[in-house]
Formats: structure tokens, sequence, C-alpha cells
């Protein structure tokens, strides 16, 4: 009778969780689309609703947000903000506008939202997300103002092609994750991966995009889209070697990293070193520094306009470091509140086949948490014990569901939303008909293609 009244007890917190958490959601896009309270003020009620709802003290709620809040911060905000200031520099001195003049030679027209997504799945194959999306926005702006393309054209197929990574294949610390929690072989997983990444990228980037523009069409926002405006003359443009390097530069250092904790011998000076540049913001901070010199001084800008560049690319940013902020504060605030655990009970007590509950798994902590690599190591180390007997192959696809999984319909209390709403001047509902649903593109094609591969390799 007590073990009861004890269950009875935890199925009554649950439910209660589970719907202060959907109050919250839906009151957090309320105040932002009805009321339109700023978005930052917006997710801080909605983050003190969620918690009080689960009975949470208020000064644990505070604590909770503040530090993630700072968390997201300490990383993604210094990362944007070096972006920021990279972007600036790329437009300003003309490297932006050399790279695309070179890419619109070898594709026009219908062919440039194929070549954004070919350029982004290059650049973004070592990044974070977040480095990725930094990296590109100067080639995304001036490639859609050079080209005269709506800018979703050629924005969705390289925001498809970063997320279609991020979620799927090494060394995005997700999969990485994965990989080892399942005991999958790591190239058999990459090889898969990239046999799943590729309808899942033209599903959602190319295809969708060209698709949605002409059915959403919406302008170059003002602020951002004013950063990424070149002032250089033709002539006293950097050459297209220069432009190549400088943003290839943290995709070399961020490999190199990779490359160090995969084949290099750990605690050697070679090992150390690749280590410590291929850190993201070492290796943006290395970039920005790079970018001074070589795009900056070397073609003849002095001191004084190179450092107006540097300060003028911070402000426009501000109020998407602080959303996004937010959007740390109320995930840790969830996560606090126990939703992973939550989340896990109801989903272990299905009865579906093993890829798809895992997958499911990936979906309803992602939803809950709003971070990828959160429900990715959660989900990972959930089945783990369920996959032991599985070969390598099988494994490597657990491995790839899961990643499918985490990236599912991508909402108000993830980072990534509100990089991609405050990029492109974007309202909630166009965020959600754009961002959330090319993430949702890839998880779904992610799932359909594991599920396939797993009938084949049976």
């Amino acid at each position: 009778m007590h073990l009861t009244t004890e269950i009875a007890a935890w199925a009554a917190q649950d439910t209660r969780l589970l719907l202060s958490v959907l109050i919250a959601l839906i009151g957090i896009v309320v105040l932002i689309s009805v009321l339109k309270i700023a978005p930052f003020l917006s997710i801080l009620l909605g983050t003190f609703i969620a918690g009080m709802g689960a009975g949470l003290p208020l000064e644990k709620i505070a604590s909770a947000f503040s530090k993630g809040a700072g968390s997201i911060l300490g990383e993604a905000g210094i990362i944007i903000a070096l972006g920021a200031m990279l972007g600036a520099l790329m437009a300003d001195s003309g490297a932006a506008d050399k790279i695309v003049t070179t890419l619109l030679k070898y594709a026009k027209g219908q062919a440039i939202p194929w070549m954004m997504a070919l350029v982004a799945l290059v650049v973004g194959l070592p990044l974070f997300f977040e480095v990725g999306l930094v990296m590109m926005a100067p080639i995304i702006f001036v490639m859609a103002r050079r080209s005269q393309q709506p800018i979703l054209r050629v924005a969705i197929p390289a925001l498809a092609g970063m997320t279609t990574l991020h979620a799927l294949l090494p060394p995005h610390p997700g999969p990485l994750i994965a990989v080892s929690a399942l005991h999958a072989d790591l190239g058999t997983t990459m090889l898969l991966g990239f046999i799943v990444a590729i309808p899942a990228v033209i599903l959602a980037g190319p295809l969708y995009g060209m698709w949605l523009a002409p059915r959403m069409p919406i302008g170059e926002p003002e602020q951002i889209g004013a950063l990424f405006k070149g002032q250089q003359a033709a002539e006293l443009q950097p050459g297209f070697l220069a432009s190549l390097v400088t943003i290839l530069l943290p995709v070399v250092l961020m490999l190199g990293r990779t490359v160090a904790k995969i084949w290099v011998t750990p605690e050697t000076t070679l090992f150390e070193m690749l280590n410590f540049f291929g850190e993201p913001i070492i290796a943006l901070t290395v970039t920005v520094l790079f970018a001074v010199i070589v795009l900056g001084w070397a073609q003849g800008t002095d001191r004084t306009k190179v450092g107006a560049i540097l300060r003028k690319a911070l402000p426009p940013i501000a109020g998407l470091l602080l959303t996004i902020g937010a959007g740390g504060g109320l995930k840790q605030a969830l996560l606090t509140a126990g939703i992973s655990d939550t989340i896990t009970k109801v989903a272990t007590g299905t009865h579906v086949p093993l890829i798809l509950l895992a997958w499911l798994i990936a979906v309803a902590l992602r939803q809950a948490t709003g971070s990828a690599t959160v429900a990715t190591t959660a989900t990972a180390g959930i089945v783990a014990p369920l996959v032991a007997s599985l070969s390598g192959t099988h494994n490597a696809l657990m491995a790839l569901a899961i990643g499918a999984g985490s990236v599912f319909f991508c909402h108000v209390n993830d980072a990534g939303f509100w990089m991609v709403k405050e990029y492109f001047g974007l309202d909630l509902k166009q965020t959600f008909a754009t961002w959330s649903v090319i993430q949702t593109i890839v998880s779904v094609v992610g799932l359909g293609m594991t599920l396939l591969l797993w009938g084949i390799l049976t």
C-alpha cells in the first residue's frame, strides 16, 4: 500500500512538471508574439512560471536561471561576439564579396542553394553550429545581395547543412558521445552518417528553401544586414586566397583538435598544441587577429579604422546575446526541476521497436531541455544497456537515430532558435516555419534512413 502511494505521488509530480513546462512554453510564445514583450523578459517570466509550477522555490529558480544563462553566454556568447567581429572585417574589407564573386562563377540562379549547402557542409564539418553560423553569416548575406536571391533561399540550405552535421557526424560532441556510450565504431558511424545526411540536407536545405522563400518573403534585417555590407572598392579588396584562408582557418584549427583526440598520443607537445588551438574560442580569436592583419593592415587600412570596424560589430548582437542567455537559463531551470528524469520514465514505459524508442526518447528530451547534446548524451546512457548484444553496425545506426531525434523541432528553449531569429530578422512564426521545420525535416529523414539501413544491413 505504501509503495502504491509513492508511485501515485511520483506520477502526480511528473504530470505536474510536464503541464508546467507546457504552460510556460505557451506563455513565452504569447508574451512575445501577442503582447510584444522582449524575448529576454518573456523567457525569464516563462522560466519562473515553469519553476513555480514544478514546485521549485523562487530562489532555486533564480539560481538555476543565472547558472544556465551564464554558462551559455560563457561559451556561445564569446563565440558570437568574435564571429561578429570577424564577419564585419570580412564584409568591410571585401573578403566576403571576393568569396561570393568566385562562387558565382560556378553557380548561378537555381544552382546557388545547392552551392550554399555544399559550402556549409565543408565549413561546418568540424564546427559547432554556433561557430558555423557566425562564420557563414557574411557569406549568406553577401550572396543573397549579389545574386538578388531571397535571403531564405540562400540561408536555409546553409542552415540545413550545418544542423545535419551537428546532429549526425562526429567530431560534433553529441554524435561522439553517442558513439562512445554505445561502443559503436567511429569509422562506420561516420560512413553511415554521410549516407543518412545527404538526403536530409537535400530535403531540408535547397528543396525546402526553394519552396518556402517565395511563400514567406522577408527582407534583409537592417542592423545585422548593415554589419555585413562591404565598403571597400573592388581593386582594394584582398585576394581570393587570403579571403578563403581566413574563413577556413578556424575550420582547420578545430579539425586539428579532433584529429589530435582520435589519433595523436595524449600529453605530447603536438597533442597539446592541436588541442589548444582547436578550442573554439581560441580558434576564432586567432582567426580574428589573422583577419586584422591580413584583411586590414596588409590592405592599407589604418589601425583606427580597423578598431572601429571591430567595435561596430558588437552593438547589433547585444539583444541576441541576452536572448540566448535567457534560453540557457530556461533550459537549466527545467533540468533542475527534473524534466530529464520525467521524460525518461514516460518514454521507457512505452513498447516500441528499439531504434524508434531511442529516437523518441531523444525527441522528448530535446523538447524538454532545448539541448541536442543533452538529449543525445542522456538517451545514449538510457539505451546503452539495451544494445550491448548488437553488432557494431547496428550500434552505429542507433547512435545516428539518437542524433536525428536530438534535433527534432527546435523551439524557444534553445539558443540556436534565437540565433536564427535574430540573425535573419524573423518573428516567432517565421522562425518556427524556417528553423524548427528545417530541424524537423532533418530529424524525420534521419529516422527514416536509419530504419531503412537497419533493414538492409540486418
